[in-house]
């Protein structure tokens, strides 16, 4: 946008001087700053479009689930047996019949809707088998226990022929190249992309002052000037939002990098980005020949305990030493915005050794505790996950935009050049 001395007040010669020299100098720094945003969008802006995308769309993973898997994820109540859920324990056992072979109980999901099946998460853990490390999903009805099938979630060291939403989920956080160099590399791009939305946003600040022009669309401009101000226009609507989600993609891929920054200003008592259980908690050697009590009694004595929020995740212990975890969400107690409430269950005695509120704590566990919401926009309910959505789409938009604006100024320099030649 050109800036004329018109749009400053203007009271004497000497005011106009330094108005003058204080504009070339905001001028000045903001082509550095535009040098800067242009090449980060060129380098890490395809993938940046890429990464928000399918970000976008995992807002919603779970009813794609039930909409790509209906015959696996779905289950039919009838008015009989809208009262006869049955016990966690049945559903185990159910599950442990088709599982498949080598494969060990890992982890409930419990249905979120009367509708949705049980989904169990059975990994294979046997070293002497050549899919050592394969997860997969094993459905069952829970108002009739019957397996409704077995799915092939996470298949050793492969990412084609996964489940579609699984493929999504590998290419949003690792870029289809592993835990190590895709987790890294992905979170270093969030960083860039950090840099660049921040970037962008300097350069969009208008230098007049003139923000309602800078805020809204020129009427009846042309297809120019329209790019420019979709690309302008949307990054600075959805800024407020890319920020957080951005800052909290780092935190997932690069948690100990994190944790190191947000110690400089707090303690902090998580452990890890993915787990509030700390690594010292165990269950209690048991006495001779006691066995692990089963899923329904650690349910129970959560229930009975913290009554408050609904079963979320339960995951079962990896050893003879591990605990229980237990996970409950939608605990208002707590908050209505980070309302999740985690339990450590001696997997003998069924004792609780530890419980966990998110989104308490130091300043350190709140700030690292609320990363997760925000990220998945849950904090704020529908309106969190349809603007998380929004951001993530708007993310290929602002590449293409960038883009051709890009293309625009580079012809209109050939253009200018070729008329001053001649």
């Amino acid at each position: 946008m050109q800036q004329s001395l018109d749009d400053f007040p203007v009271h004497n010669p000497m005011t106009v001087a330094k108005t003058d020299t204080h504009l070339v100098k905001l001028k000045a720094r903001r082509k550095l700053w535009l040098d800067v945003h242009l090449y980060l969008g060129l380098i890490v802006g395809a993938i940046f479009a890429v990464v928000g995308l399918t970000g976008g769309m995992l807002v919603f993973y779970q009813e794609m689930q039930e909409v790509l898997n209906p015959e696996l994820a779905m289950v039919s109540i009838l008015p009989e047996n809208r009262e006869r859920l049955q016990s966690s324990d049945d559903i185990v056992a159910a599950a442990e019949k088709a599982k498949p072979q080598g494969s060990r109980f890992f982890k409930i999901y419990y249905p979120r809707k009367p509708d949705v099946a049980y989904k169990m998460l059975y990994f294979v853990r046997d070293e002497n088998r050549a899919n050592n490390g394969d997860g997969y999903y094993i459905f069952v009805d829970p108002y009739t226990v019957q397996v409704k099938g077995v799915q092939l979630w996470h298949p050793k060291d492969r990412y084609w022929g996964r489940p579609l939403v699984s493929f999504i989920m590998q290419l949003h956080w690792c870029l289809l190249l592993g835990k190590q160099a895709g987790g890294i590399l992905n979170g270093i791009l969030a960083v860039l992309s950090i840099i660049s939305v921040l970037t962008g946003l300097i350069v969009w600040w208008p230098l007049t002052g003139k923000f309602k022009q800078a805020l809204t669309f020129k009427r009846n401009a042309s297809t120019v000037r329209f790019n420019f101000d979709l690309h302008k226009t949307i990054g600075f609507y959805l800024t407020i939002v890319l920020l957080p989600v951005l800052f909290s993609g780092i935190y997932f891929n690069l948690p100990d990098q994190v944790n190191v920054l947000v110690r400089l200003f707090s303690s902090t008592n998580r452990p890890n980005a993915f787990s509030t259980v700390p690594a010292e908690i165990h269950s209690r050697v048991p006495q001779a020949g006691q066995q692990p009590i089963n899923v329904s009694a650690v349910e129970a004595i959560v229930q009975e305990r913290y009554p408050a929020g609904r079963l979320w995740m339960l995951n079962a212990p990896k050893n003879p030493t591990d605990v229980y975890t237990v996970m409950k969400n939608e605990v208002t107690e707590i908050s209505r915005f980070t309302g999740y409430r985690d339990f450590a269950v001696d997997q003998y005695s069924g004792e609780i050794l530890r419980v966990y509120d998110r989104g308490t704590g130091s300043g350190g566990d709140i700030f690292l505790d609320w990363q997760w919401p925000l990220h998945s926009g849950k904090a704020f309910g529908w309106t969190g996950r349809i603007l998380v959505f929004l951001s993530g789409l708007a993310c290929p938009v602002l590449y293409v935009t960038g883009v051709i604006r890009w293309l625009q100024k580079r012809k209109a320099k050939k253009l200018s050049r070729s008329h001053n030649f001649h």
